[in-house]
């Protein structure tokens, strides 16, 4: 139990300014992407890239050409709209099965972008015409074919007019937030308690925040980018920063943002030089970062939850709770305050890039492979059916596709032979039956007994009779007779001896063999009279029984069935297994590997956009010549021996790309490639339900997988913005290009140089650098301790910084590496450090000395608040001094 004595009222003490907290600071990285509209000042001269690629979209066929100039010169225009130099360059793309003697893409950016616009739209109505002429003559594939030539001329229109209206160029700005804590400092008030005198209270305090989930929250949101709904971890302002950025993101770019930014903003649209860009985007990216910090904190602090609940106690007393108790005599208030974390944040700008925006589609096609044929095979997963019925099952002659044919198989034979079994043959025809006997009779009545036995699966088709009947020496008639069957007329009354050959014995109707279908054992027996030296043979013929046909049908449909399903369950066994393997392939894949085969993709996407149709990455000579060289493709082992057996035309093929794949490589920080995938724009519909249906543990996966159009945000290199926009504009690399886009890479060099020498790279992190970004040089020079500036020689001391640390040595087991400031640079030869703590021995091997890039411009700071784990009660405390 607290005793609580009633006091004046005190204000909290004025706290000592807090230290600011450097190693605890947090950061988040950004950038703010500026496009840029740069009027032509020649006549739509420029735009090398996107004229080439509409021109090879066109797919031009010999004789579009003259046509399309013809067609114009038709129309009365005068001159036609489109200049005969333009008509020379775009007839050297009319169906070249090589892309060597085409013209120079540098003359095509030369021709006016409104001249191509106008070809395009005239070659379009020409090829309207000739859809329209197949579909009336019912020309099906003719009419394919030519709906598939305009269409592709028409997106070629589309995409020459989106492209030439806005020039894809661009600057990103290089930005980073910084946040560091400088202090803890009283909060909104939580809640109060009143006590009067002598009362007693008790008071239960909970304080919860749901860390936990909101990390997971967090990271589900921020991956996903699905919404602002996500809570964010109470403690941490670059948690939510980070968190709110991406979900703010989400609003302003609809897209999945890949590549080393991530967070971006865009500012708007502005001229080319760099200094109105600079504060256009300076502004917006100060404005969104303010936005995505405040917000993110404050509903952080929305997010921290904390409760005071009271409960007057008589009689009892709870451990769970805290008991007070007034014993003044005056009445007193406990106030609780929640105690708020106060942040510096800082955002700093440390680099700028030349941008340069494609848009490609189906950046994730190749990888939908593995799931096509996921769905290929669990399509072959199901109940096991077989479709052989027992009707099937017969002896009619059949060829090897089953059709009727008199010189062919047993069907049963045939089925037996496609699902590789041995079957029971078909029952064999049964042997007849022959049973005689042969008796001197008397000349009375005589009776003569025939009995046999019908074998087993058979019964009786039909009785042949055989008899020699003899007449006695009576006057009187001769008699014979079959008992049970039709009496025949001509054995009755006869006067002489009676000679029976090959008789069939008939039934009393007269229409059904004598004793057909019987089975067993039987007895026939004969009537004679008046005869003597009698002779009777009858000749059984026998079928098969329709229980043994059938259980012949049923033994072969059983083995048939059993081999099926055992084959079956064994493909099923193998299909579920294939099944596993590529799904723990997709699955079993770390996030780096996912982030680097995306990039990969991405890569070719740009080099298809860029090179054209015309690039092959495995030309089809090239792979004949492989091939005949006995190459180990499945394998790729290929350039393992002295000669691979190619001609010096399959080279030139290899070759052909070889320097503009250097170049674009070079030319491009493929590390800071910003991607935005987009859903929406799925090119055959047929294909949108299994894209919908494309699932993967990873979401940013997911999202490449499932997108349908990609834009490609390419980041310049820092030295390469003039070759870049030549090559860009001009459409060679090395290609002149005049007007206002060389003068916007210079600006933006001079720009970058001017404000930000030894530019760390755009993922900077507190230790890692890379030498391309930061001043690098040696020294060969023997180097002693000294606890005072120390004169260096090196290889080259321009790019250095004074003021800035650089890093001597390499780090090994002698543990001599040290990091100074450089506090002087007296020429081109020497830089001075502060100090030196170790020994290095230039002579022996040159010292390496790296300076990384400075921290960058400091371009607004502001204060956030979050609250922290920690509440503050005061005793009647001022009401003038509580927010």
């Amino acid at each position: 139990m607290a005793d609580i004595h009633s006091g004046a009222a005190a204000g909290p003490p004025s706290p000592p300014s807090a230290p600011v907290l450097d190693n605890s600071a947090r950061e988040v990285l950004k950038g703010t992407l500026v496009p840029l509209r740069v009027p032509t000042a020649h006549d739509d001269a420029g735009g090398g890239i996107v004229k080439l690629g509409a021109v090879r979209q066109l797919a031009l066929s010999p004789g579009d050409t003259d046509e399309v100039r013809d067609r114009l010169q038709g129309a009365g225009r005068t001159p036609p709209g489109v200049s005969a130099e333009a008509f020379d360059l775009l007839k050297g793309f009319e169906g070249q099965p090589v892309a060597a003697p085409r013209p120079d893409p540098a003359a095509l950016s030369r021709v006016p972008a409104a001249e191509l616009a106008l070809f395009a739209g005239t070659l379009i109505e020409l090829r309207a015409e000739r859809l329209r002429e197949a579909e009336s003559a019912g020309e099906r594939d003719a009419a394919v074919r030519a709906a598939q030539a305009l269409n592709t001329a028409a997106v070629a229109l589309r995409g020459l007019t989106v492209n030439t209206a806005a020039p894809p160029i661009g600057l990103l700005n290089l930005e980073r937030i910084e946040m560091v804590p400088i202090g803890i400092q009283r909060g909104e008030l939580v809640s109060t308690i009143p006590l009067a005198p002598g009362e007693q209270t008790a008071v239960t305090h909970k304080e919860w925040s749901v860390t936990s989930k909101e990390f997971t929250t967090i990271v589900t949101d921020s991956l996903e980018e699905v919404s602002e709904t996500g809570v964010t971890d109470n403690t941490d302002l670059s948690q939510s920063t980070s968190s709110q950025s991406q979900h703010s993101n989400q609003f302003n770019i609809t897209g999945t943002v890949q590549g080393g930014i991530p967070i971006i903003s865009g500012s708007s649209t502005t001229g080319f030089t760099a200094q109105s860009s600079e504060s256009a985007s300076a502004a917006e990216s100060i404005k969104h970062a303010r936005a995505t910090t405040q917000k993110a904190s404050s509903r952080s602090r929305r997010e921290h939850k904390v409760t005071i609940s009271t409960t007057t106690v008589t009689g009892s007393e709870e451990t769970s709770t805290r008991v007070l108790k007034n014993t003044g005599n005056d009445p007193v208030r406990i106030d609780y305050f929640s105690l708020m974390r106060k942040w510096r944040v800082r955002l700093y700008r440390y680099g700028l890039r030349l941008t340069y925006d494609i848009a490609v589609p189906e950046p994730g096609a190749s990888m939908r492979r593995a799931y096509a044929e996921l769905e290929l095979l669990r399509a072959q997963q199901g109940p096991f059916v077989f479709p052989v019925r027992h009707s099937d099952i017969t002896t009619d002659l059949v060829d090897q596709n089953g059709d009727p044919s008199p010189t062919g198989v047993p069907k049963y034979q045939w089925l037996a032979d496609r699902h590789g079994v041995t079957v029971r043959p078909h029952p064999e025809e049964p042997t007849p039956l022959t049973v005689s006997s042969h008796v001197n009779t008397d000349g009375n009545w005589w009776f003569l007994d025939l009995e046999f036995d019908v074998p087993g699966g058979t019964h009786i088709r039909e009785i042949m009779l055989d008899a020699q009947v003899g007449k006695d020496d009576s006057d009187d008639k001769m008699n014979f007779d079959v008992i049970g069957a039709r009496s025949e007329p001509t054995w009755r009354n006869l006067s002489d001896a009676l000679i029976i050959r090959d008789h069939r014995i008939m039934s009393f109707d007269g229409t059904t063999p004598y004793m057909r279908g019987f089975t067993g054992r039987h007895k026939i027996t004969f009537f004679f009279h008046h005869s003597e030296r009698v002779f009777v043979g009858l000749g059984v013929r026998l079928d098969l029984t329709s229980e043994a046909v059938e259980q012949w049908r049923t033994d072969v449909w059983n083995t048939l069935y059993n081999a099926a399903q055992t084959r079956y369950f064994a493909e099923q066994e193998d299909i579920a297994a294939r099944i596993a393997a590529i799904e723990e392939k997709l699955a079993n894949v770390d996030t780096l590997t996912l982030r680097r085969e995306e990039s990969d993709e991405i890569m070719k996407c740009v080099l298809r956009f860029i090179l054209g149709s015309d690039f092959d990455f495995m030309p089809a000579d090239v792979l004949a010549a492989f091939l005949a060289a006995r190459v180990d493709l499945q394998h790729g082992i290929g350039f393992d021996g002295p000669s691979l057996g190619l001609s010096p035309e399959q080279w030139s093929l290899l070759r052909r790309h070889e320097d503009l794949v250097r170049f674009i490589n070079q030319a491009i920080e493929w590390e800071n490639v910003v991607t935005f995938l987009y859903s929406y724009f799925w090119d055959v519909p047929p294909s949108w339900p299994f894209i919908r249906q494309l699932r993967h543990p990873d979401p940013t996966r997911q999202a490449f997988l499932r997108a349908g159009s990609a834009r490609i945000v390419l980041t310049v290199r820092k030295g390469w913005e003039e070759e870049w926009m030549r090559f860009a504009e001009g459409g060679a690399v090395g290609a002149p290009v005049p007007g206002p886009y060389l003068t916007i890479a210079q600006e933006i060099a001079a720009y970058d140089d001017r404000n930000y020498p030894g530019v760390p790279p755009a993922n900077p992190e507190r230790a890692a650098t890379r030498l391309q970004d930061a001043a690098f040089t040696t020294s060969s020079s023997d180097l002693a301790p000294s606890p005072n500036p120390v004169n260096i020689r090196v290889g080259n001391s321009s790019a250095f910084v004074v003021g800035l640390p650089v890093v001597l040595d390499v780090e090994d087991d002698r543990r001599i590496q040290e990091a100074q400031v450089v506090v002087a640079i007296p020429d081109a030869t020497h830089i001075v450090v502060e100090r030196l703590s170790f020994a290095h021995r230039g002579t022996q091997s040159p010292v390496p000395i790296l300076q990384p890039g400075e921290k960058g411009a400091l371009i607004a700071e502001w204060h956030e608040y979050t609250p922290s784990s920690g509440t503050d009660i005061a005793l009647t405390s001022n009401l003038a001094t509580i927010s």
